[in-house]
């Protein structure tokens, strides 16, 4: 798989980049790349003892664009324990660490929250085999937008399948509603959905035409309570009406971390690209993402096309929890680095310092050569 700058999606090639930063040797610091080893199975889930063995957990990767049209119709997702990185330096009220996901993994990739990106084609269908193989607990996997039989709803409550430890499970997910979707562990949905497992599911329509630049980006809100609690780390009673989210991101990270080019998911473009993005609020608040000096157009929501006669110019969008918003716009504007952020102010915050959390940035290929661009690289953690 080819690795891409910027956020997931059709970013540059490493020597793209290189060349648009002027540099022939950039290279990444340490932090969220550093990975733990595999640790054994066990058959407890008590976050009491789940302390003893953080450690040697893996770190999460970027969730990656699976094109399951190129693997004959069928993926795996996998189950993994692992950290995550949310924003691993000491810069910008760093650092934000996940003792403790649980992630979904595509196949032989890296464990990633948000999950894997799905995509595929209308008329096609998916077989998803949920491998809970190395599992301690329970899990399901809830795809929205498209229509499926009762069995393949994956909520265990009202179809009496659910997939134990040790155990895998196909589902059939036809291909028959294009737009962007949502998928989710259904198990215990409150506490699964904030302990990583989510993704984005994409089904191209018909003929479908691409843009010159398209994105997928998942913002959430989270209790950070809850992973320090599966790690052991943290000693309360979860309860969901009493959710205090203190930790916001953009496809898994917190500003700064956002705008690292293969960590995070700056929005990276030339002049006069059109420039798609793919929006899912995979948290449990509403956020109202706002993009600087850009006018956008809201073109699909929840998998259905806006018409043409309903669509407007807009700068903020609003997304509710679970809702997809395809967004479009022309970089059109004066070449530079643009904020994309939720305007709830203490949504783009890390603790007490601003800014942070929910934020990332259009950035123009023409000025990541500046001084500026530099400046935001060492904060994000990546630097020549």
């Amino acid at each position: 798989m080819t690795t891409r700058f910027g956020a997931p999606g059709t970013g540059l090639s490493r020597r793209e980049f290189l060349a648009a930063t002027g540099a022939t040797g950039v290279t990444a610091l340490a932090g969220c790349s550093a990975g733990g080893t595999s640790e054994p199975a066990a058959t407890t889930d008590t976050p009491a003892q789940a302390q003893t063995d953080s450690p040697n957990l893996p770190y999460t990767s970027p969730p990656t664009v699976v094109n399951v049209d190129d693997q004959g119709g069928e993926v795996t997702m996998g189950t993994q324990r692992a950290r995550h990185a949310v924003h691993p330096l000491d810069t910008m009220g760093g650092p934000v660490e996940f003792p403790r996901v649980w992630a979904f993994q595509a196949d032989d990739n890296d464990p990633s929250v948000p999950g894997p990106i799905l995509r595929t084609t209308e008329g096609n269908a998916m077989e998803v085999t949920l491998d809970n193989t190395d599992g301690r607990r329970a899990h399901t996997i809830h795809f929205h937008g498209v229509r499926k039989t009762w069995e393949n709803d994956g909520v265990p409550t009202t179809t009496g399948i659910q997939v134990p430890p040790g155990e895998t499970h196909t589902y059939e997910i036809p291909a028959n509603v294009p737009g962007t979707h949502f998928y989710h562990c259904h198990f215990q949905t409150h506490r699964h959905i904030d302990m990583g497992m989510y993704g984005i599911y994409r089904v191209d329509p018909e003929g479908y035409e691409p843009a010159d630049r398209e994105y997928f980006m998942t913002v959430k809100d989270w209790d950070s309570r809850v992973p320090r609690k599966w790690a052991g780390e943290a000693d309360f009673t979860y309860n969901s009406a009493s959710r205090n989210p203190d930790v916001f991101t953009v496809n898994g990270k917190s500003a700064p971390r956002t705008l690292h080019p293969e960590k995070g998911s700056p929005i990276i473009v030339d002049e006069g690209d059109l420039v798609r993005i793919h929006l899912v609020n995979g948290g449990y608040m509403s956020h109202p993402m706002h993009i600087h000096n850009h006018r956008f157009q809201r073109v699909e929501k929840d998998g259905g096309t806006v018409p043409e006669a309903a669509r407007h110019d807009m700068d903020v969008t609003n997304i509710a929890p679970a809702e997809r918003h395809t967004i479009e716009f022309t970089a059109d504007a004066d070449p530079g680095i643009y904020l994309m952020h939720c305007h709830k102010v203490n949504h783009v915050m890390n603790g007490t310092f601003y800014p942070g959390g929910m934020l990332t940035g259009v950035v123009y290929r023409s000025v990541m050569d500046s001084d500026i661009f530099n400046q935001l690289m060492e904060y994000a953690g990546y630097s020549g």
